[in-house]
């Protein structure tokens, strides 16, 4: 008795797969990186080539150190927690050389709207605004001061 007899089907199906599965590890072996798998699910040459990446950031200790006064306006106001290139963007340039780059004029109207901007997703508890309803297209600063966001006299509710 042949069991086998009838079952072309079956081989023709496994060598598909088989020969699917040899194509799939060419291909693969292909795009994937060499370094992949080294340092977990992870592909290992990425930690050099970040590292290789030119520093954009000081760190707010940078800041800090020169700009002692402004610190002390933030350490007590509302954005103490906010560190200063999350509003003033990468200066490590700045940091190196002070003199030689110098930060640019900041676009209150637009810089305060990224957070700020009312939002039903942000928590109940944090500050939000309709800024075309409050500022009346009014740059943030002209009443409030970044470092320590309070009403300024005749400013904003």
């Amino acid at each position: 008795m042949n069991v086998f007899k009838d079952a072309g089907h079956l081989f023709r199906l496994a060598a598909v797969f088989v020969a699917g599965l040899l194509i799939f590890l060419v291909i693969r072996g292909f795009l994937v990186p060499k370094s992949f798998g080294q340092l977990g699910h992870y592909r290992a040459n990425a930690v050099a080539e970040i590292a290789a990446r030119p520093i954009k950031f000081a760190g707010h200790e940078s800041c800090e150190g020169c700009h002692a006064d402004v610190l002390d306006k933030k350490k007590n106001g509302k954005h103490a927690g906010v560190n200063c290139e999350a509003c003033h963007g990468p200066q490590a340039q700045h940091a190196d050389d002070p003199t030689a780059v110098k930060p640019d004029k900041l676009d209150t109207a637009v810089l305060c709207a990224r957070c700020h901007e009312a939002n039903a997703a942000k928590p109940r508890n944090f500050p939000q605004v309709d800024t075309a309803e409050h500022s009346r297209g009014l740059p943030c600063d002209t009443c409030h001061h970044p470092h320590s966001p309070v009403i300024v006299a005749g400013g904003a509710k």
